[in-house]
């Protein structure tokens, strides 16, 4: 274990425990690291993992978001004041504290999407409840350098299976926007079904905005999502942890 306050990520196995921690199970951890097919952007595709936010990981964060306010800003909750100031290092100081604390507390799992031992962006399994409930809800973003390459796709199914196996969850929800249809083709690819749709659901961009809502459980499938990835062509494989 360690406290994803500090600055430095340190080494972690690949294989997590087979116990999981009572109060905050499968955090702090890192995923299997994965191999991406070629693409154009990448030649020779891309070795992703995903691993826990820490504070080091601020420049990236800010930085990435700042450049990436005309994809961000349309599909997340309206920010309040300008984009910049939105992300401003008290704003970066105050989002890192809450997400820390409500891993501590086995609420979120915030983890980052590392492509090419890289920042790429974030995946959170929000909201996490244990018992008769047993859920989480998955969100996503992912670097306008990588998009494109099958990064989101891949990283939704590493935080599909860390939901199911490492937290031990029933059951996982996430939301798209109408305008926002490659997010639905993602959560599509990962076996997630749809369930309904969601009037006025969240403010987004300065306004009330309609989402989809889908779902999958543990018993959708017999087989994990990074198996089912492999089969079609999306993951390549699981490789050896680099550590």
């Amino acid at each position: 274990m360690f406290d994803p306050i500090g600055w430095r990520l340190p080494r972690l196995s690949p294989e997590p425990s087979s116990q999981r921690h009572p109060f905050h199970p499968g955090w702090p951890e890192v995923t299997p690291l994965v191999l991406l097919p070629d693409s154009k952007k990448f030649p020779q595709g891309i070795r992703l993992r995903l691993r826990p936010l820490v504070a080091g990981d601020k420049d990236a964060w800010r930085t990435q978001r700042i450049r990436d306010e005309k994809f961000l800003r349309p599909v997340e909750p309206t920010a309040m004041g300008t984009w910049k100031d939105a992300h401003s290092a008290a704003n970066w100081r105050s989002h890192f504290h809450y997400l820390g604390t409500s891993a501590r507390a086995g609420q979120i799992v915030p983890m980052v999407i590392e492509a090419n031992g890289q920042f790429a962006g974030q995946l959170t399994l929000g909201n996490i409840q244990h018992g008769g409930i047993s859920d989480c809800w998955i969100g996503y973003w992912v670097y306008s350098k990588f998009t494109g390459s099958g990064v989101a796709t891949a990283a939704c199914g590493l935080g599909v299976d860390h939901a199911f196996r490492r937290v031990g969850l029933h059951r996982i929800t996430a939301t798209y926007m109408p305008e926002n249809p490659a997010s639905g083709k993602v959560l599509a690819a990962n076996g997630f079904r749809e369930e309904g749709y969601l009037r006025r659901n969240l403010h987004i961009n300065g306004a009330w905005r309609d989402h989809h809502f889908v779902a999958i459980t543990r018993e959708d499938y017999s087989t994990t999502a990074l198996d089912r990835l492999c089969s079609s062509g999306r993951v390549l494989g699981r490789l050896a942890s680099d550590k």
